[in-house]
């Protein structure tokens, strides 16, 4: 029987959407239907529907920002964004389509021809995160259907109005509803598409319990591919730098865009301690400063609230916990109204905190740790089993250089923030935030798999040894 499902404003509490649970079966054998078809048309004919898919979205960008604004409680001017990155995501996708898999010959006039093609896998299931419902599984849903394959998108329970209008957007765009689907419903229809014979890849983006147990169900499946786009504990490192207020705006940037609700949102600022006295203070100073509002407000907040009350409470204990285990607060999170989950940015001195959590704290909550020196900086910085993002503020070219080598993430940065990679660059990292199978401008890598072949219009060939003479 199908279970309703109720999406609320997080900032209001108000009902935004109300729907049922899918049918697995059922969408999976319309998949399967829709896939000979939509495999066979052209590429060129392919990249045609996406376009004009990404001119949909652009005719109708204000309502879906305004949608996803409500559904997430993230701020207007962000949610522009990322719809702003769903269309963009159109055209660098075909560009990475073309680098990553196209067609490659090799002639030679006596051996024939020897090619290199790329097939698609089939039907794709997609499993969407809600801090970002729109672009993050528009990014695995664009390369894979120019690939050839089929989608079926299952958007986070917590967001499955924003999912169900990117689909209808794909709708609109005359692809045909076969070939993309969106299937709501909780952990178990996530986990009914994640292990049916007839799904034949996963695309997860999410978190790292999630995406591991995604991993242990289909270990003995190795026929399926599996591409986890996964959390992190990530590190920001600061060193020596004359730049004290660029440098509080850019750990600013990283912990708290998206009321920390990002993979990449740096969870740990490393300092070292000639520079402690300076950016701690600078960093709490800013952090004051910042606009906690609904996402309509004005002026525009700088963010909004997490996305629902137990996320809320889990980060408001997690702040608790950490100064119970010896944290030191330097700017204590505060919840306002207790119905609604907006906390203010939490800033706690862990350097002391005994057997510090290496976990995921997906929210404002940002610890402090002091070091000697930059060496300690490293190894505090890859004392994770994560390794997804990485940034180091401050410090010399050769600095840089021994930070790049040394940090185990996927993606490392100088002087810019943990967050707001770029969409023409491979995203993923390593550890318990991925499987090395980076998304972004690398998602066409896993949407499609090469084939091989040596190609000749008549046969030619002969035994030369080992034959008796007729």
């Amino acid at each position: 029987m199908a279970t309703e499902l109720v999406s609320t404003e997080p900032a209001t509490g108000k009902e935004i959407w109300r729907g049922k649970s899918g049918n697995v079966d059922a969408a999976i054998e319309r998949a399967r239907k829709a896939m000979r078809e939509w495999s066979r048309e052209p590429l060129a004919r392919r990249i045609e529907f996406m376009r004009r898919f990404a001119n949909t979205v652009r005719k109708h960008a204000e309502p879906f920002a305004e949608l996803i604004a409500r559904e997430t409680g993230k701020p207007l001017w962000e949610a522009r964004t990322e719809v702003e990155a769903v269309i963009g995501k159109v055209e660098i996708s075909i560009t990475a389509y073309a680098e990553r898999t196209g067609m490659k010959k090799l002639n030679s006039a006596l051996q024939g021809t020897a090619a290199v093609r790329h097939k698609p896998h089939g039907v794709m299931a997609v499993l969407g995160p809600y801090n970002f419902p729109a672009h993050l599984p528009n990014g695995h849903i664009v390369p894979a259907l120019i690939a050839g394959n089929v989608v079926i998108f299952k958007p986070s329970e917590k967001t499955p109005a924003v999912g169900e209008f990117l689909t209808r957007c794909f709708h609109e765009a005359k692809i045909p509803e076969g070939v993309v689907q969106c299937i709501h419903g909780g952990v178990e229809t996530g986990q009914a598409l994640v292990e049916h014979w007839m799904v034949d890849g996963v695309l997860f983006t999410g978190s790292a319990r999630a995406g591991i147990a995604i991993n242990r169900k289909l270990a003995a499946d190795p026929g399926k591919i599996v591409a986890l786009e996964m959390g992190g504990n990530n590190p920001i490192v600061v060193v020596d730098t004359p730049k004290v207020e660029d440098a509080a705006a850019t750990i600013i940037q990283s912990a708290f865009t998206t009321a920390g609700q990002r993979c990449t949102a740096a969870r740990r600022l490393i300092v070292v301690d000639s520079m402690f006295d300076k950016i701690v203070p600078a960093v709490k100073a800013l952090a004051e400063r910042l606009i906690v509002d609904e996402p309509f407000a004005d002026p525009q907040p700088f963010m909004g609230c997490v996305i629902d009350n137990g996320t809320a409470d889990l980060l408001s204990e997690s702040f608790v916990a950490l100064m119970n285990r010896g944290g030191t607060p330097i700017m204590h999170m505060r919840r306002p109204d207790e119905k609604l989950p907006f906390l203010s940015p939490g800033i706690l001195d862990a350097t002391d905190v005994h057997e510090r959590p290496d976990i995921e704290l997906f929210g404002p909550l940002l610890q402090v740790i002091r070091v000697a020196n930059f060496e300690e900086a490293i190894y505090e910085a890859n004392n994770t089993r994560y390794g997804l993002s990485a940034s180091l503020i401050g410090g010399k070219p050769s600095d840089f250089d021994r930070f790049w080598d040394e940090i185990r993430a996927g993606i490392v940065n100088w002087n810019r923030p943990t967050n707001g990679a770029s969409s023409a660059a491979p995203f993923g990292g390593i550890g318990l935030s991925g499987n090395h199978r980076p998304a972004a401008f690398y998602a066409a890598d896993y949407c499609a798999y090469p084939v091989a072949s040596n190609e000749m219009e008549q046969p030619r060939a002969s035994i030369g040894v080992g034959v008796k003479d007729a």
